[in-house]
């Protein structure tokens, strides 16, 4: 048994909008279908696949309400991260909309990278090729 692929991360939020907007409007990515569950959300798409799910927190339990969290809430990670093309465009956009991000450059592969926090606080890292 072998893993195949990332197929995709919750964000539990306050602020739905906030975080919908971030990832449209910032990312590029795009609302889609989601399925009819009985708390709010949104699947965030890249191409076909809903990589991003977010959901509402339930302010009763300070996180939301699902199969997967009938314990306490989870946590540790750091950072998710993205493969992107467009480096300076990006740059251009965060720099218009006041966006703080933290740029560098991968020593030996000329990797380039931009760490920018969504609304919620999670940290997103976008790779970008050394050839950009």
């Amino acid at each position: 048994m072998a893993m195949r692929n990332l197929n995709h991360y919750l964000v539990v939020t306050d602020d739905l909008d906030a975080t919908r907007a971030f990832y449209e409007d910032i990312l590029g990515l795009r609302v889609g279908d989601r399925p009819p569950f009985t708390f709010p959300g949104l699947w965030i798409y890249l191409d076909d696949r809903p990589v991003v799910h977010v959901a509402q927190r339930d302010p009763g339990r300070g996180h939301m309400t699902t199969p997967s969290s009938d314990g306490p809430p989870t946590g540790a990670i750091d950072h998710i991260a993205f493969e992107a093309s467009g480096y300076d465009a990006m740059t251009a956009l965060l720099d218009a909309r006041g966006i703080q991000a933290r740029r560098r450059t991968v020593p030996d592969l000329g990797l380039r990278q931009i760490f920018v926090k969504d609304p919620n606080g999670i940290m997103i890292e976008l790779n970008y090729p050394a050839s950009e």
